[in-house]
This record gives C-alpha cells, structure tokens and sequence, in this order.
C-alpha cells in the first residue's frame, strides 16, 4: 500500500527548459542594456549557441557580439542568472495530480538537486511550499550530498514518518535518480518529458532504470491505485 510519493523537481514538475528561458531573458536584458545592444537579437543569439553546445554560452554570447570582457564579468552573470525570481510555472499534468493528491491523505516529498539560491527562488515563485510535508533542496546539504547519495532520501522519508517500501519516487533522470531509491526498496517511476533535458539518456546498467516509465503523472492513479 503506497502512503507517500517523492517527487524530483526539474523537468518532473517544472520543465527546466522554462526556467533557463526566464534566466536568459534576464541575463540578456542586462548585456543589452549595459552594451547597447538590440534584447532581440542577443535573445535569439543565446538560444542559437545553447542549441548548439550548452557549455559556456555566456562566454560564447559575448565573443559574437565583441564584447571584452573578464573573468569576474561571467560570474556575474552567472550570478544573475541563477539569483533571478523565475518566470515557471508546473506542467499542467503536475497540478493536476498535486490537486488530486490534496484530497487524499498520502505524505508528499521533494528531493532537488541544484544550487540552493536557485533551487529556492523556483520554489518562491511556484508557491508550493503548503502542497508538501518535506522539501529537501541537496545543495544545501553539501554538494556531497547532491543525488544519488542516500542522504536525502534518508532525510525525506525521516520527516514524512513513510517506510521506504510505501514510497513512490518519481524523477526523470535516469543517471542518478532510481539507483538509490531502488536500493532502499522504493517503488521507482521516471517521467520522459517532451523538453525534458535527460529525456534521451540510456542507461548502463538494470540497477539505475525506474520500475515504470510512463509520460503523464496522472499515470500514477492508475499503476498504483492511488
């Protein structure tokens, strides 16, 4: 009998594709501003170099439009960028099961990894603080203890009082999500999002796959009964 679910947050409930778009906006409203330059144009030009390498595209972004610049400037941005209050909302099919889940008496849990600003501001700006009885952010743990390190799910199950074997994880990475999880006897669910960032990963081993794969968490009524 299922009592408590776990939920990831990136790309599980929010689409990190989303959340990037709103840090772009920001961070390119601040180049244009202090280079003189067309918002439009740096926009457009950001996405073209992130579609094409993800790695250093401030730095990338920069170089097309000649701008010097040094080290201290990157961070900045990169400051900014994971500072700002973004622009996010759930996927539609997350309040939807958030909302059907209300009704019920189930325990429910957020494991996320990601820096702790950033993580933090998300959560601020998704206003869902009281749909949830543990929200455990990893980083501000320690990176060390970022997924798939036990900790945080020790941590999770701790304060929702849910034996492992009548928890739900649901995540959509399938690198670090399940492993663990599947090691402590957790029922383990990966959703494969249209934009989801790790939609395409495989997996090496049995060990790191979910024991169900579904594309919609209402999904979850029907597997588990709930």
């Amino acid at each position: 009998m299922i009592k408590g679910i776990i939920f990831d947050l990136d790309d599980t409930l929010i689409s990190e594709k989303e959340y990037i778009k709103s840090g772009f906006k920001v961070v390119c409203n601040v180049i244009s501003e202090q280079h003189n330059l067309n918002f439009d144009k740096v926009y457009q030009k950001i996405f073209e170099l992130f579609d094409e390498d993800s790695d250093y595209v401030f730095n990338r972004l920069l170089d097309c439009f000649n701008i010097e610049y040094e080290k201290e400037y990157i961070l900045e941005l990169l400051k900014i960028y994971r500072g700002h209050s973004p622009d996010i909302s759930l996927y539609s099919d997350a309040e939807e099961i958030l909302n059907y889940l209300a009704g019920k008496n189930y325990k429910l849990g957020i494991i996320t990894d990601g820096y702790k600003i950033t993580q933090n501001k998300k959560l601020e700006s998704l206003d869902i603080d009281n749909c949830f009885d543990c929200i455990i952010i990893t980083d501000e743990l320690g990176k060390d203890y970022w997924k798939p390190h036990k900790k945080p799910y020790g941590l999770c199950r701790e304060n929702l009082g849910v034996d492992y074997s009548f928890l739900i994880y649901v995540g959509d990475n399938i690198k670090k999500d399940f492993i663990t999880a599947n090691k402590l006897g957790m029922h383990t669910v990966q959703i494969v999002r249209e934009d989801g960032v790790y939609k395409d990963l495989d997996s090496i081993e049995e060990s790191y796959k979910a024991d169900h794969v579904i594309s919609d968490l209402n999904e979850l009524k029907d597997i588990y009964n709930l």
